[in-house]
C-alpha cells in the first residue's frame, strides 16, 4: 500500500515537473521572438507553429509586443485571441479582435497579415451563417493574393485557404458541385506546396459535399484520407471532426457497431478540446447511434446535451440535427405528437437558414447590380447632355468665326477656328465613346437579369448563384472600363470571357466559346481600348449564330505576327455575312450593337499617336462547294 502511494506521488510530481518544463520552454520561445523579431508575418507564424498558446500566454505576447512596439507580434496576438474566442463560440469578441488585427495590419502595410486576418474573419462569419459578409472577406483576401507579384509558398497556401473558404460558402448554400470545383482547385495548390493540413481540410469538405450528393462511398474515402493527414499532423481537433464524419456515414449505411467505435473513441478528446461547435456535433452523433441501437435513454441524454450547447451558442445546423434525432427517438417511443413537433422544428430551422442564405443573398446581389446599372445610366445621360452642349457651343463658334472671318483677317481667324473645331471634335468623339460604352450596360444588363431571373423563378438555385457570380464580375469590369481610355489585353479577354458566358445563357449554353493565345505573349503589356472586341463577338452571336441550327462555335485567337503587331482573329461557324444580310433585310431587328463603324473610329483614334496603325479585315469562310461556313474578322493591333 505504501509502495503504491509512493508511486502515485512520484507520478504526480513527475507530471507536474514535465508540464512545468514545457511551459518554461514555451515562455522562453515567446521571449526570444523579441530578439529575433521576424519581419514577415508568415515567418512569425512558422516561428510559433509548434506552440499552443494559453490565454495567459496570448495576453503576455500582446502586452510585450506593445511594450517593444513590435507590430507583427501585436497582430499575431490579436489573431490568437480571435481564434481563442471563436473556438469558445464567443463570436462577437472574436470579430472584435480580428478587426483590431486587420486595422493594424493595414496600418503597417503587411499584405501577409492582412490576408490571413481577412480569411479568419470570413471563417467567423461563416460559423454564424452570415454568408454574404463571409464571402466578401474571402473574396477580398483572394483578390489581394492573386495580385501579389511574388507568389511564394506561403502566398499560395493562403490562396488555397481563400478558395477553400469560398467552397465552404457554396456548401452552406447547398451548391455542392460548385463547392467541389473550388475544393479541387484548392487541393491542386496544396499538393504543389505539400500543405498536409490544407489537404486534410479539403478532403473533409469534399467528403461532406459527396455525402449530401448521396455518394457515401466517395464521401467515406475522402473522410479517411482527411483522417490520415490529420494523424500525420497530430491534429487532435481534425481527428475529432473526421471520426464524427465517418461515424455519420456509417450510421447512414446501417453499420451501427462500427459507427459507435469511431465516435466513442474521440468523445474524451472532444470534451478535452472544448470546442463547443464540434462537441455538439459529437454528442449529436453519439446520441443518434444510441437511438439506432435502441438504447433510447442514453441516446436522449447525449442528443439533449448537443441541443443545449447548440441552443446556447446559436448553432442552427446542430440544433436542427438534434430536433431530427429527438423526433426519431419519439417515434421509437410511440410519442407521435412529440415526434411531429420536433420534426417540424427541424424543418423550420432548415427552411429559415436556407432562405436566409439563398434568397436574401441572391436578392441582395440583384439589387446591388441594378443600382450600379441605374447609376451608370445616369452618368451616360449626363455625358449625352455634355455632348449636346458642346455641339451647341461648336455651332455658335462656327457662326461667329465665319462672320468675323469675312470682315477681318480671314486667314488668321480661319486657323483659330480650325484649331477650335478640331479640339471640339476630339472632345465630342471621346464623350461619344464614353457614352456609348456606358450605354451598353443597361441594354445588356437588363437582358441578362431577365435570363438569370428565370433560374430563380424556376427554383434553379445553383444556376442562379453561378451566373450571378459571373454577372457581378462582368458588371464590375464594365464599370471600371467606362472610366479609362485603355486596358490591358489580359483584362479585355477576361471581360469578353464573362460577356460570352452571360450571352450564352440565352442560347441554353449551346455556344462553344474558345480563346487561344500564342505562348510567350505578355498580354499585360499590350494595350487596347476597353470593350473593343465586344461588337465583333456580338455580331458573331446575333448575325452569325442566332439563325444557325446545330453546332455553334466562336473562337477568339491572339497571335504575334511581328515585333510590332499582334493579330486578333474572331471566327464563327455561323451562316455567313451574305445570308445574315438577307435575314436582316427581311425582318425588323430589335438588337442594336455598339456599331462596327464607331469601333473602327475608336481604334483609329487610339492608334493615331502610335508609329503604326490598326487594320481590320473580314473573311467569308466557305467549304469546297462554295457554301458559307462562317466568318472571320482579323484585327491587327500595334504593340506599344
Amino acid at each position: 500500500m505504501k509502495l503504491r502511494i509512493a508511486f502515485i506521488t512520484f507520478f504526480i510530481l513527475f507530471s507536474t515537473f514535465s508540464f512545468s518544463q514545457k511551459e518554461r520552454k514555451k515562455d522562453s520561445i515567446i521571449n526570444n521572438v523579441f530578439t529575433v523579431k521576424p519581419e514577415n508575418y508568415f515567418s512569425l507564424q512558422k516561428y510559433f507553429r509548434r506552440i499552443r498558446f494559453s490565454e495567459d500566454q496570448i495576453k503576455y505576447l500582446l502586452e510585450k509586443s506593445e511594450t517593444e512596439t513590435y507590430a507583427l507580434g501585436q497582430i499575431f496576438a490579436k489573431n490568437l485571441y480571435g481564434r481563442f474566442y471563436r473556438n469558445k463560440t464567443q463570436y462577437d469578441k472574436s470579430i472584435l479582435k480580428y478587426k483590431e488585427a486587420l486595422e493594424l495590419a493595414r496600418e503597417v502595410g503587411s499584405l501577409e497579415a492582412e490576408v490571413v486576418t481577412l480569411n479568419q474573419l470570413g471563417v467567423v462569419y461563416r460559423r454564424q451563417d452570415k454568408i454574404k459578409t463571409a464571402l466578401n472577406y474571402h473574396h477580398l483576401a483572394l483578390e489581394m493574393l492573386t495580385k501579389a507579384t511574388n507568389q511564394t509558398k506561403d502566398i499560395k497556401i493562403s490562396t488555397s485557404i481563400s478558395i477553400n473558404s469560398i467552397g465552404n460558402i457554396y456548401l452552406a448554400l447547398k451548391q455542392y458541385e460548385l463547392a467541389l470545383e473550388r475544393f479541387e482547385k484548392s487541393i491542386g495548390i496544396q499538393q504543389d506546396v505539400e500543405d498536409k493540413r490544407g489537404l486534410a481540410i479539403n478532403h473533409q469538405n469534399i467528403g461532406f459535399a459527396y455525402k449530401n450528393l448521396g455518394d457515401f462511398e466517395i464521401a467515406l474515402k475522402n473522410y479517411k484520407k482527411s483522417l490520415d493527414y490529420n494523424n500525420q499532423n497530430n491534429d487532435e481537433l481534425g481527428k475529432v471532426i473526421c471520426h464524427n464524419s465517418i461515424s455519420d456515414i456509417l450510421i447512414k449505411q446501417g453499420k451501427y457497431e462500427e459507427a459507435y467505435k469511431y465516435i466513442i473513441e474521440v468523445l474524451p478528446l472532444a470534451e478535452k478540446i472544448g470546442n463547443k461547435y464540434y462537441l455538439s456535433e459529437v454528442y449529436n452523433t453519439l446520441g443518434w447511434v444510441y437511438i439506432k441501437t435502441d438504447k433510447l435513454d442514453k441516446g436522449e441524454k447525449y442528443v439533449k446535451m448537443a441541443f443545449d450547447i447548440a441552443k446556447k451558442n446559436n448553432m442552427p445546423s446542430s440544433l436542427s440535427a438534434a430536433y431530427n434525432h429527438l423526433s426519431e427517438l419519439n417515434l421509437k417511443r410511440k410519442e407521435y405528437r412529440e415526434a411531429f413537433d420536433n420534426y417540424k422544428k427541424a424543418i423550420d430551422i432548415d427552411r429559415e437558414t436556407f432562405n436566409e442564405k439563398n434568397i436574401v443573398y441572391v436578392t441582395s446581389l440583384i439589387n446591388k447590380y441594378e443600382n450600379e446599372v441605374s447609376k451608370n445610366r445616369l452618368e451616360s445621360l449626363a455625358r449625352e447632355k455634355d455632348i449636346a452642349e458642346l455641339n451647341l457651343t461648336r455651332n455658335r463658334n462656327i457662326l461667329i468665326i465665319t462672320l468675323v472671318s469675312l470682315a477681318l483677317f480671314s486667314v488668321v481667324l480661319y486657323s483659330i477656328y480650325r484649331q477650335r473645331l478640331l479640339n471640339n471634335e476630339k472632345k465630342i468623339l471621346m464623350l461619344e465613346q464614353e457614352a456609348l460604352q456606358s450605354q451598353m450596360n443597361p441594354h445588356f444588363v437588363f437582358n441578362a437579369l431577365n435570363s438569370i431571373k428565370l433560374y430563380i423563378i424556376n427554383n434553379e438555385q445553383k444556376n442562379a448563384v453561378y451566373y450571378l457570380n459571373k454577372f457581378s464580375k462582368l458588371i464590375r469590369n464594365i464599370l471600371d472600363a467606362s472610366k479609362v481610355k485603355e486596358v490591358t489585353l489580359h483584362e479585355e479577354l477576361k471581360t469578353m470571357n464573362l460577356y460570352m458566358s452571360i450571352e450564352n445563357i440565352r442560347f441554353s449554353n449551346e455556344i462553344e466559346y474558345v480563346q487561344k493565345i500564342d505562348d510567350g505573349l505578355n498580354l499585360e503589356r499590350i494595350k487596347v481600348p476597353p470593350l473593343i472586341l465586344q461588337p465583333f463577338l456580338e455580331n458573331s452571336i446575333w448575325h452569325g449564330l442566332s439563325s444557325k441550327k446545330g453546332e455553334k462555335k466562336v473562337e477568339l485567337s491572339v497571335s504575334k505576327i511581328s515585333d510590332e503587331f499582334i493579330q486578333i482573329d474572331i471566327e464563327d461557324n455561323g451562316i455567313g455575312r451574305e445570308e445574315a444580310f438577307k435575314i436582316k433585310s427581311n425582318k425588323s431587328l430589335n438588337r442594336k450593337s455598339i456599331g462596327i463603324d464607331l469601333t473602327k473610329e475608336r481604334l483609329q483614334n487610339f492608334t493615331n499617336e502610335f508609329k503604326n496603325h490598326f487594320s481590320l479585315e473580314y473573311f467569308d469562310l466557305k467549304d469546297d462547294e462554295g457554301k458559307p461556313t462562317g466568318t472571320r474578322v482579323s484585327i491587327r493591333v500595334p504593340i506599344v
